[in-house]
């Protein structure tokens, strides 16, 4: 894409036009989150196989290690963003959150169990300062009545696959067939370079992600802030290293009590921020929204991700995976998905870019609704395909073929657009703690994911039937409450 197509043009009346050009600063933005992307992703294909073969961690420890640490990601961006929307500012969070994890990675290059946890701390906590804000900044390229908005987080959206994609054969195959710590330095260098990218394309931001004024005139941070933000960060740190290490070695009982302490006072700091950063009955309307359509992303992503569950089990031991005298890698299989992002995320910007200009682009809630139908397409296939391998027989591969490519599609109407969404739809104060209680729904979808199918045997209901009657009762709900839903947006669309 170049540099001329992405131009936003304007009228000699310095109001902007709306072509189906973006913004100069969706490609910073874009390749930056790639990198990051890149560096996360080689944290975490290497992370569970570094502990057990290096470490010598058994199974169940680096389960917990591993799940501790992909639960703090998720978690972390809602205090990212507070400081963020309170000091940082968006542009000023997103460095220092990359800083942070390009050090992190490099720590671990220390090769000890203490390194690697301090590692993970800078990382855990850079990703909290850097995922919420960057998508932040994102939104605030475009207007909310601007129809190249959906399409401009559809093409960032991108980015994020090919990050995804890349760096389990570059950081991974390093990691794991040359040595641990290449594995490492590999994605520290990914993020560096997303770091410099994103310092040296910060002019095509214009203005935009600047610390908030705290007098008026003032736009610097005060000395004061930068220790708020450094009392903060070191306590964030703490407590991502203490929930790491620490936790696991308690007895069960003291693990239950602080992991409901902690949840409920995050939930609690949560409430209050909202309550502090919402006001009138327009914002208050469009929270509402928020929350609601959260609920059905939690529902769309415990299907979702049985990608790296299920369908891999699925995938290694019912599916025919030969080709003459070779055999497909089960883990293969999880790329259908980035490529298929990489090559439909295109198509779907230029659709509703199309459909705006013919007043027929979808609200937001319908574009939901269809890709949890979509959702419910996809497991109706892959509860034949279990069908038909119930007996033992191998069955072709292009039936996971098939159901990983239409999830695809129903997650290209669903994730980009709930990014746009919440930069629409958030107060302006707290639009970064919007951004990280949108993420948190993608951690509960996580853990609904992966304990799911213990649930349902214990009521005898069979895992792929009860997802797909699941996501077809949910878009059916979803647009029956799109009408409702659509007034309380108060005119966003």
């Amino acid at each position: 894409m170049t540099e001329e197509v992405i131009l936003e043009e304007h009228k000699d009346d310095g109001m902007p036009e709306y072509t189906s050009g973006h913004p100069k600063g969706l490609m910073t933005l874009f390749f930056s989150e790639m990198w990051e992307r890149f560096c996360y992703y080689g944290m975490r294909v290497l992370l569970t196989l570094y502990l057990v073969k290096s470490l010598m961690k058994g199974d169940a420890d680096a389960a917990l290690i591993y799940g501790a640490y992909t639960g703090l990601v998720y978690a972390a961006p809602i205090l990212g963003g507070k400081l963020a929307d309170k000091f940082l500012g968006y542009r000023y969070a997103v460095m220092l959150g990359a800083i942070l994890m390009a050090i992190g990675e490099f720590i671990i290059l220390g090769g000890t169990e203490h390194m690697l946890m301090i590692g993970m701390g800078a990382l855990i906590v850079g990703n909290g300062y850097f995922k919420a804000n960057i998508s932040t900044i994102v939104g605030d390229l475009y207007d909310n009545d601007d129809p190249r908005k959906d399409g401009g987080f559809t093409i960032f959206y991108m980015g994020i696959n090919i990050g995804a994609f890349l760096s389990p054969f570059v950081a991974g195959t390093l990691g794991e067939k040359v040595g641990w710590p290449y594995g490492f330095l590999a994605a520290g260098i990914g993020m560096l370079i997303g770091t410099i990218w994103f310092y040296a394309r910060r002019s095509t931001l214009n203005d935009l992600g600047m610390p908030p004024n705290k007098k008026e005139g003032q736009t610097e941070l005060l000395r004061k802030d930068w220790m708020d933000i450094l009392f903060y960060t070191i306590i964030n740190f703490v407590l991502v290293l203490f929930v790491i290490k620490g936790i696991g070695s308690m007895p069960e009982l003291v693990q239950s009590i602080i992991t409901w302490v902690i949840g409920l006072g995050g939930l609690l700091f949560l409430i209050l921020s909202i309550f502090k950063g919402t006001e009138g009955k327009t914002e208050w309307s469009r929270v509402f929204v928020i929350l609601v359509l959260a609920v059905f992303n939690i529902v769309f992503w415990a299907g979702f991700e049985q990608a790296g569950g299920t369908f891999n089990l699925f995938a290694a031991e019912n599916t025919d995976r030969m080709i003459g005298s070779w055999e497909i890698p089960t883990t293969w299989f999880q790329n259908i998905n980035p490529i298929a992002i990489v090559l439909f995320a295109p198509l779907f910007s230029m659709l509703w870019i199309k459909l705006s200009a013919m007043k027929k682009n979808p609200r937001t809630p319908v574009k939901f609704a269809i890709g949890l139908l979509l959702g419910a397409l996809a497991f109706y296939i892959m509860t034949q395909a279990s069908n038909l391998a119930s007996d033992g027989t191998l069955i072709s591969p292009l039936w996971l073929v098939a159901v990983y490519v239409i999830l695809t599609l129903g997650e290209l109407m669903l994730s980009p657009i709930g990014l746009s969404m919440i930069t629409k739809l958030s107060p302006s104060k707290i639009t970064s703690i919007m951004m990280g209680v949108w993420m948190a729904s993608f951690a509960l979808g996580n853990y609904l994911a992966a304990t799911l199918e213990s649930i349902l045997e214990t009521y005898h209901f069979e895992l792929y039937p009860f997802i797909t009657f699941l996501m077809l009762g949910s878009a059916v709900a979803l647009l029956l409450l799109s009408p409702v839903l659509n007034k309380l947006m108060k005119g966003i669309h």
